[in-house]
């Protein structure tokens, strides 16, 4: 059963969208920060139907649920928004875990388990390096498998998909273009999503400034831009930044391609922003209510999972991400 057709969430500074279906005249003054198109439709549950893996399993949801409470005190409630924040300009539902498994939320199949990783364009050293660990840290995150394909140049996108943005004289690639004619026509036939990450700017049609990125849940494919998180190569302090960015990117991506909607209660990666600094005041981790969704969708137990992302976290040097993780362990009583 289809929930809703189409839910678009635009991370924009200072404005509200009132009309989804259509672009608002303010936004090429305003500029966009990001997008992200999802659709709600139905999917095979996890094993176990309604009520997940029954049993002592880890991701069960009666253990979930157990799990959920223990965090809970570890974790910020959101403050009141301010002016400029996304939730002070969008009024959103918000979604428990319960609310979530009653939705009929997309989920991995057993033959569509597969994140794809496409680098689209030419890249630096540092920039090749992002991409490797941000699929690496996507694996984890999501425990799925992960595959990086052989990269595509941007000339698979002819000159009536580009553009020189005509204020800032910036070269950027139409993100439409991307979705529909490189990435539907490759779509692995295993595939959870396919997700390309390219060094260009995006833009996603007339009128708009430019994207971070933007996704299309019912074809399952993606494309996102490395170009507004700071230059990687700079020093090692600058790659920690474009890398923490980029994760927090991907991840609260895909969140939304396993139909999680934007968190309203607690500060979690999947919170919407209306700007880098915004985004930057995230952290790289899901609030007890989203971990629960993740967890149930792809049959994970949380203390694995948590374990994993830490090791991650200290092997890049991501030590507040690190810690938090450990704090989550302690809690749990796992080391």
């Amino acid at each position: 059963m289809v929930q809703r057709d189409t839910l678009r969430s635009l991370r924009i500074p200072g404005k509200s969208l009132k009309n989804p279906d259509h672009t608002p005249s303010w936004v090429g003054k305003a500029g966009i920060i990001a997008v992200c198109f999802f659709c709600l439709i139905g999917a095979p549950r996890a094993s176990g139907g309604a009520e997940g893996p029954a049993g002592d399993k880890p991701w069960s949801v009666e253990r979930l649920k157990e799990t959920m409470e223990k965090l809970r005190p570890l974790h910020q409630k959101l403050e009141k928004p301010q002016p400029g924040d996304w939730l002070y300009h969008h009024e959103e539902p918000g979604q428990t875990f319960s609310e979530y498994i009653r939705s009929n939320p997309v989920i991995p199949r057993e033959t569509r388990r597969t994140i794809y990783v496409q680098p689209l364009g030419e890249f630096t050293e540092s920039q090749r390096r992002l991409i490797t660990l941000t699929a690496e840290f996507l694996g984890i995150f999501f425990n799925l498998p992960v595959k990086i394909e052989k990269d595509l140049p941007l000339s698979v996108a002819p000159a009536a998909a580009r553009r020189t943005h005509p204020t800032w004289g910036v070269k950027q690639i139409l993100s439409t273009y991307v979705l529909d004619e490189v990435l539907k026509p490759r779509l692995p036939k295993d595939a959870f999503a396919y997700i390309a990450f390219t060094p260009s700017d995006l833009w996603p049609g007339e009128g708009w400034n430019f994207v971070f990125g933007q996704a299309s849940l019912r074809e399952r494919v993606g494309v996102w831009s490395l170009s507004r998180f700071g230059d990687p190569s700079e020093s090692e302090q600058s790659f920690r930044l474009a890398l923490l960015r980029t994760l927090k990117t991907g991840t609260h991506e895909l969140g939304h391609m396993f139909s999680i909607l934007h968190c309203t209660a607690y500060s979690c990666d999947m919170c919407g922003s209306n700007s880098l600094p915004e985004s930057d005041r995230r952290p790289l981790a899901l609030c007890p209510e989203c971990m629960a969704k993740v967890c149930w969708a792809t049959q994970t137990d949380p203390v694995e999972r948590y374990k994993k992302l830490a090791a991650f976290s200290e092997r890049q040097g991501l030590k507040p991400e690190a810690e938090r993780y450990r704090r989550f362990l302690e809690t749990l009583g796992a080391k």
